[in-house]
This record gives C-alpha cells, sequence and structure tokens, in this order.
C-alpha cells in the first residue's frame, strides 16, 4: 500500500477519538447505566462510529453505539433519538434508543452513547417486487410524519455542504495521489457545478430524513422491513430516501421506481419533479463519499479497512466514475409509468 506524502487531519476528529475506547471501558460505560453484559462483545461492521452486540444478564440481546466524538452535537444526536422514537409511536418498524431513568443519550468518559435492542432479520432484496412495495409504503408513512415539522438542529442535505465543503476538503487534504489530481479534480468540479446547476433550477420543499436509506439498512424481519441506522438523519428532499433503493440498468430502476412510488403514494404524495434530483444526489454523495474517507484516515480502522483508497489505481477509478456521472448528469431524469396511465 502506497500511503500518501500529506495528509490533512480532520481537527473535528483528531483531539478525542477511538484508541482509548477500550474493551474495559465500553464494558464499565454499559455497567454504568445498570446493564451488565453476560458475554463479550461482538463488534458489528460500523466505521463512523463504534457499535458492539452483547447478551446481558438477563438475558436480552443489545447493541450498544458510542458516537465518533465531535461530530454532532448533543443536540444533534438527541433530535435523532426523539425523531426514532416518535415514529416508533406512530407504528413505524424503526431501531429506537433504549430510555433509561427518561434518558437515551449517555456519557461515560467522555464518550456519547447509546443502547438499543438488537433487531435481527436478513436482508432487504431490492429485487423482490412485494418487499420493494411494503418498503415503499413504510416509507410514505415515514415521510408523511416526517412532514409535519423541521429538524432544528440535525444538519441539512445542500449541495454546499455535501459538495463544495466536500470537493475543497480533497483538494486541500493532499489524499488525492498526485499523478490524478489535475484529471481528477478537472472532471469532479465539472460534476459538482453541472450537479449544482440542476439542483438549483428544481428547488422543493424538504423534510426530515432517514438521510441514508440504502438497502444495508433495512433489515427483513417476519413482520416486514425494520429500518436502522438514523445517524445521518437531516433535512432535504423526499427523493434522498427513495433513490439508493434503484439498482441495475435504467430500465429496472424505472421499473423499481414505479413499485416504490405507486406503493408510497397511498400515504403521502410524491413531487416528481424531485426525480430530477436522482443524479445530482448520487454526485453530491460519490464527492461526500471520498471525502468522508479522507477526513477519517488519522483513524486506524480506516487504512485496514480501506487499503485501496491509497492506491493510484483507486483515483483513476475514481476519475472514470466521475466522467460518468458527468454524462448521467445530462441524461433525462427517470420517470414514473404509473403517473402517466
Amino acid at each position: 500500500m502506497r500511503l500518501p506524502k500529506k495528509v490533512c487531519i480532520d481537527n473535528s476528529s483528531a483531539a478525542f477519538h477511538f484508541q482509548a475506547l477500550t474493551p474495559d471501558l465500553i464494558l464499565d460505560a454499559i455497567e454504568s447505566i445498570g446493564v451488565f453484559p453476560e458475554t463479550g462483545l461482538l463488534a458489528l461492521n460500523s466505521y463512523e462510529n463504534r457499535v458492539y452486540q452483547f447478551r446481558c444478564d438477563r438475558g436480552l440481546r443489545y447493541v450498544v453505539k458510542f458516537y465518533r466524538p465531535q461530530r454532532w452535537s448533543k443536540a444533534q444526536i438527541q433530535e435523532e433519538h426523539d425523531y426514532a422514537l416518535a415514529l416508533a409511536a406512530e407504528d413505524i418498524p424503526i431501531a429506537v434508543p433504549v430510555i433509561i431513568e427518561s434518558t437515551t443519550l449517555f456519557e461515560f468518559k467522555g464518550y456519547q452513547f447509546a443502547l438499543f435492542p438488537s433487531i435481527g432479520g436478513r436482508a432487504f432484496e431490492v429485487d423482490n417486487d412485494e418487499q420493494l412495495e411494503s418498503v415503499g409504503r413504510f416509507i410514505g408513512r415515514i415521510h408523511q410524519y416526517a412532514s409535519k415539522q423541521s429538524f432544528i438542529h440535525r444538519e441539512p442535505l445542500t449541495p454546499e455542504i455535501l459538495g463544495d465543503d466536500a470537493y475543497q476538503y480533497l483538494r486541500d487534504s493532499g489524499i488525492v495521489a498526485q499523478s490524478m489530481q489535475d484529471a481528477f479534480f478537472t472532471v469532479v468540479g465539472q460534476v459538482l457545478d453541472k450537479a449544482k446547476q440542476i439542483w438549483q433550477q428544481h428547488s422543493c420543499d424538504t423534510i426530515r430524513l432517514h438521510g441514508d436509506l440504502h438497502p444495508g439498512n433495512i433489515l427483513w424481519t417476519p413482520d416486514g422491513p425494520g429500518f436502522v441506522d438514523l445517524d445521518d438523519a437531516r433535512q432535504g428532499p423526499a427523493v434522498q430516501d427513495i433513490w439508493m433503493m434503484l439498482t441495475g440498468d435504467r430500465a429496472q430502476q424505472l421499473l423499481q421506481l414505479d413499485l416504490l412510488i405507486e406503493a408510497y403514494q397511498e400515504f403521502c404524495d410524491f413531487d416528481t419533479k424531485q426525480l430530477a434530483l436522482i443524479e445530482p444526489l448520487r454526485a453530491f454523495r460519490m464527492i461526500h463519499y471520498n471525502a468522508w474517507l479522507a477526513k477519517r484516515w488519522q483513524d486506524p480502522a480506516f487504512p485496514m479497512n480501506f487499503p485501496w483508497f491509497a492506491d493510484i489505481k483507486y483515483w483513476e477509478q475514481q476519475t472514470l466514475a466521475f466522467k460518468e456521472q458527468l454524462a448521467a448528469l445530462d441524461e433525462a431524469p427517470l420517470s414514473l409509468a404509473s403517473f402517466n396511465r
């Protein structure tokens, strides 16, 4: 693995990070709220935060989540928790934090953490029409409730935050292979300009979002879908919680989109003009993802799990991917057959 010569440290996480989060500290934190693990800690697949599953001495299975220090404020995390609890009160199957002595967010030696019941389930099958329709209905129900008021503290979804800020961070970080910088940043700049132009042409109302509703954040249970991980909840256009379900070629995506939105509309109106935002949202996500990896590169978990990020081949592939995205931004937006019947 070739490490970059220069890496800009993310000051928001450098002062206090996860290296001090030892197994003993984790156990002490859990026991500080009156829960006593009976089994060892099973680390779950999470890089932004630290998440562990265990069974307590009462036979209950829990997931404990330690939030990345200095990423979200206490008010922002609490707003996420309150939103999840409010959705659950509306019979939305979503993972909610455990309430202990009227509190869901705890602190131990500088770390903020929360406890969740462990939710079992299998992977959600995007190519299963019945499951896709069920998910569409539940997203419609979520958005029906979400539109009643706005987030106050959560970060909004904007081209400036996900696009401009991320692009500038990548430029300043020095993590892009030097021989690829001109080609990479030229095409990313073109993608960003085009995506922002389309965004400005299609202004729309915003609602409270899940924010990161890809298939991996939906579990399929005997009772249907179960939604997890509101860590990226934010204010934004409704289509953000829909477009990541779309897979395959354009024809497949059209079929999936039609199923999703027709089911969604049973509970909540959908502004079809937002379909023009799918490719801009994809573009912002691509830029933001690369900046996220760059910001977290000082966390030892990232070079260990994403070693290809420091290799020139990765930046060659990304340059090609952004060229393809630039072409996608020039294509006509997806449309809905169900609205043309």
